[in-house]
């Protein structure tokens, strides 16, 4: 048993405690609360309980504690630091048409980006695959510390990815082949989608088991809303186009990137899709993120839309996330709902808001300790758990020194 004590506990719940506790039993968050009058252990030389020695104890006074901070969308582990070409998986360019690729097969854990997103307080991420084609394969949502990626599952798949506007244009018309336009890329995802259907339909009407496809067994959870697309979108009329073609499907989806939403934020905010929205600390050096801004993400939340603020790492590094976060409340975005974007919107988002994204009894203890507000660039993570073992801890943080759960 493992107890977090002292610190300003922001649960994510609604609830804040400015002296609070947490207890975390087999990788699980037992029990919350502030400490006054009923907190079970208020330092080392009073701990006890049934276990030889008693429970451990991280002390966070005069530190915030709150949830594992969480990147809704990004290629860490896919698209390699320091490896270049061989390290580089994000893209099948040979094919505008690859829903059956699956993100969990090109992810390596040993990537750095991994160790940065700990050491930022980045407890999990959205991974996947790039925006080069129009239908580029599934994303898998893991944990961000260890080194067996089928360890790290949380969700997967987790979404199917597809792409619209430049980056299909520019890879597939420097070919000599479809798509060159707008048009194309969304002729080919409606094509692929109507087959997909149609799949489903003789699937569900006793298909025999040689007949199945590989290539269409892949939508099936998209189809039956188990998974949304994932639409890579920066030019408001490509989102409206996600938009339309989600409509005609019935399907879920997630508004990635959203560049130019506040230029057509209410409809963004009619349509009931969530938008991942950023990497806003990137260069505008392409033409569909020329109107790209920090006051993206506020716009929208404020009309109602759901957001989480993404740095589409190695776009803009991972471990820029909290910075991305305060950059947009220094634009005008609520700052309890910037804080909301980078926990329980993408935890939600993401469909995993039943293990994380926020301290509730009965959820994984994916927790990050701060020593101020995480969004100030200045802030550090103390100590990051992801699973109630401490998987970083800041050489300065004498909080968690001595303590058996301490490995970092």
């Amino acid at each position: 048993m493992l107890y977090i004590i002292g610190g300003k506990v922001i649960t994510m719940e609604g609830s804040v405690w400015e002296k609070g506790y947490v207890c975390i039993r087999d990788g699980k968050i037992a029990e919350l609360g502030p400490m006054e009058g009923k907190a079970p252990v208020s330092g080392r030389s009073e701990v006890s309980s049934g276990e030889k020695g008693g429970p451990e104890v991280i002390d966070a006074s005069g530190c915030i504690v709150m949830p594992g901070l969480i990147e809704a969308h990004c290629h860490m582990g896919i698209t390699e630091e320091k490896k270049g070409m061989e390290g580089d998986d994000c893209n099948e360019t040979v094919d505008p048409l690859t829903p059956y690729l699956r993100a969990v097969d090109a992810v390596n854990p040993m990537d750095a980006a991994f160790d940065d997103a700990v050491r930022a307080g980045i407890t999990s991420a959205m991974i996947g695959p790039g925006s080069s084609n129009v239908a580029g394969g599934s994303f898998v949502f893991v944990k961000t510390h260890g080194r067996c990626i089928d360890r790290l599952i949380v969700k997967n798949p987790a979404a199917m990815k597809v792409a619209f506007g430049e980056n299909p244009k520019v890879n597939y018309s420097g070919q000599g082949k479809s798509p060159s336009t707008r048009m194309a890329i969304a002729a080919m995802l409606r094509e692929e989608l109507f087959k997909a259907v149609q799949y489903k339909e003789k699937r569900e009407n006793g298909m025999k088991p040689q007949e199945r496809d590989f290539r269409y067994e892949c939508w099936l959870p998209v189809l039956s809303g188990e998974i949304p697309l994932k639409a890579h979108v920066h030019r408001a009329d490509d989102i409206l186009t996600a938009i339309r073609i989600a409509r005609e499907f019935h399907l879920d989806m997630t508004l990635d990137h959203c560049s130019e939403g506040h230029l057509i934020a209410e409809e963004v905010a009619r349509s009931g899709f969530p938008a991942i929205v950023g990497p806003d600390l990137a260069s505008r050096n392409k033409i569909e993120v020329q109107n790209m801004a920090f006051k993206t993400v506020g716009i929208l939340n404020q009309k109602g839309v759901k957001t989480a603020i993404t740095t589409d790492h190695p776009v803009s590094l991972i471990q820029s996330l909290p910075v991305c976060a305060g950059l947009a409340v220094k634009a005008g975005m609520d700052r309890e709902e910037a804080l909301r974007s980078i926990t329980i919107y993408p935890a939600q988002i993401c469909r995993v808001e039943d293990r994380v994204g926020s301290l509730k009894v009965g959820k994984d203890a994916d927790i990050v300790i701060f020593d101020g507000d995480p969004l100030e660039i200045a802030t550090k993570a103390m100590c990051t758990l992801i699973q109630g073992e401490v998987a970083y801890c800041d050489e300065g943080f004498r909080g968690c020194k001595g303590s058996t759960f301490c490995n970092a």
